[in-house]
Order: C-alpha cells, then sequence, then structure tokens
C-alpha cells in the first residue's frame, strides 16, 4: 500500500524537537520528503542549548520511511529563510506542506509576573522569535506553493486564544500565531492553499521531560509531581494529526481554524504511540480549571 504522503514534499520549520521533530517523523512515516530546519546541528548549538540537532530529525524521518533532509536556517534572517526555499525548489520543484513550529521562547518567558514588571526587551525578542519567523517564512515559501494552486501551510500553537495563558508574553504571541492562520487562510483562499493552526496537548516533549526529570520510558513516575502529566502526550501524536490533514484531500474545509491534537484523533481514529488516545482537552475542562481553555 503507497503511503499517503508520497511524492509530497514538505518543510518543517522549527523542527530540532518537540512538536515539529514528531511533525517531522509522522510526515515521513507516511512518505513525504521532509526539509528539516533550525538552528540546533551537530556542529554547534543554539542559544537553547539543547542536545537535540535538525540532522537527529532527519535521520528519525528517513527511519520512518520518508527523506529526511537537515538544513541549517535561523528563521529569524529572511535571506536565511530564502535560501532554504530556493534549494527546496532546486531539487524539487515543489512544496506541498509547511509546517511554522519555530520557537525558542521558553528562556524569554516570565510566568507569575504582572505585565508591568515584564523585561519588554524579553517580550519584544519573544515576539520577533515567535511571530515574526512564522511570517518571514510562510512569506518566502508560500510564493512556491502558488506556483502550483495547492498546498498546506499549519501554525504549531499553544491553545485556541479564548482565554489567557498566564504571561502577557506568551499569551501575546501564542494568540498571534493563531490569527496569523486565520489571515493567510483568507488571503490564500482563492488560491486552493488551506492555511490553519494546531496545538498540541499537554506536550511530552524532550524538555518537558528533563523538566520533570524522567524519560519516555518512565514519565509517568512524574504523576508523582504533577498527576496532570499522566493525561501527556508524545510529539508523534500531534504530529501524526498534522500528517492526516496532509493527507486529507478535504482539508480545506478546516481553513483558518484553530485544530487540537485530540479532535484530530477522535477525526482521523488516531492513536499515541503507546496505543491510548490522550484528550487533554476533556481533562483540563474537567480536571485542571474549568473557565479556562487548555
Amino acid at each position: 500500500m503507497t503511503a499517503p504522503l508520497t511524492g509530497r514534499v514538505a518543510c518543517v520549520a522549527g523542527g530540532t524537537r518537540g512538536a515539529g521533530r514528531g511533525i517531522a517523523v509522522e510526515l515521513g512515516a507516511a512518505g513525504a520528503t521532509v526539509y528539516v530546519t533550525g538552528r540546533s546541528t551537530r556542529a554547534a548549538r543554539s542559544d537553547m542549548n539543547r542536545a537535540e540537532t535538525i540532522e537527529e530529525t532527519a535521520e528519525q524521518v528517513t527511519a520512518a520511511g520518508g527523506t529526511g533532509i537537515a538544513v541549517r536556517c535561523d528563521h529569524s534572517q529572511p535571506d536565511q529563510v530564502a535560501a532554504v526555499i530556493e534549494r527546496i525548489r532546486s531539487e524539487y520543484g515543489r512544496l506541498d506542506v509547511l509546517v511554522n513550529d519555530i520557537w525558542g521562547g521558553d528562556p524569554l518567558t516570565e510566568w507569575d509576573t504582572p505585565f508591568w514588571q515584564l523585561d519588554l526587551a524579553k517580550v519584544q525578542a519573544l515576539w520577533q522569535r515567535a511571530v515574526m519567523t512564522h511570517l518571514i517564512t510562510s512569506q518566502h515559501a508560500v510564493p512556491l506553493m502558488l506556483e502550483r494552486g495547492r498546498g498546506l501551510v499549519v501554525e504549531i500553537t499553544d491553545g485556541d486564544g479564548a482565554h489567557y495563558r498566564d504571561s502577557l508574553g506568551y499569551d501575546l504571541v501564542k494568540t498571534a500565531v493563531n490569527r496569523l492562520a486565520l489571515a493567510q487562510a483568507e488571503e490564500l483562499r482563492p488560491n486552493g492553499i488551506t492555511a490553519l493552526a494546531v496545538t498540541p496537548g499537554f506536550l511530552r516533549s524532550e524538555a518537558m521531560l528533563d523538566g520533570f526529570g524522567v524519560t519516555e520510558a518512565n514519565w509517568r513516575d512524574a504523576a508523582e509531581q504533577d498527576p496532570n502529566f499522566l493525561a501527556s502526550e508524545t510529539p508523534r501524536y500531534v504530529g501524526r494529526a498534522v500528517a492526516a490533514l496532509a493527507a486529507d484531500p478535504h482539508v480545506a474545509a478546516k481553513a483558518g481554524r484553530v485544530l487540537t491534537s485530540w479532535d484530530l484523533a477522535e477525526e482521523y481514529d488516531l492513536h499515541d504511540l503507546d496505543g491510548t488516545r490522550p484528550h487533554w482537552g476533556r481533562h483540563f475542562t474537567e480536571h485542571v480549571q474549568p473557565t479556562a481553555t487548555p
């Protein structure tokens, strides 16, 4: 049976770790060629100073059945983004899926700090890293999609933006990403290109596992620190959701919406790596904070 994304070309911007890595690998598992971009390479780490690299992600894409191609890129630099897209054009002549998952905002987010005490330089840097990078990347990548009159742009976000996210800087950029998906959808709709946003639930990323002092092998032990961690999901879960969207011939009906990993899992009959189907939205509503949004 032919994999549903065989022959498709994707670019996962910010594919070094977390949701970006999970999405890249699942696009590969569906047969796609995936360009994995980011700043962390085996030659040099980014200022996030983590061990994960774009080369590792690309190798996992290939191992899953796709073709992984690692390209270092600082997405805040338009010339570097332009070079990535030109390489895709010269090597494949098409781009079917763009995933904007650039973040790098963990060291810039000030939790438990009222807005009048925020470091505005950090807020400004957060805006540049978490919003402008997405716009820069779409601006350079979408014209390649326009040439064929088809494509999918996926903005990876956190929550649907309906309720406050506990830090003005964080709330501002995540809500802006949701609006970026809507704005792109409206302008791209007449051109046959679909743009939308997807949020994972409580993501069991590499950094989150490290923060709890556990690994994927014993992650449930972290429930002693936070029982809600038992409702978490691997990055591959949202990856499977994005791959399903990319393979859906009717995905245009979802243009402009903020979708969730848990709802998409139910719609497309998806499961996480352990065979479960986490539903962070339901868990959040029932056990965490009924008046807020996941």
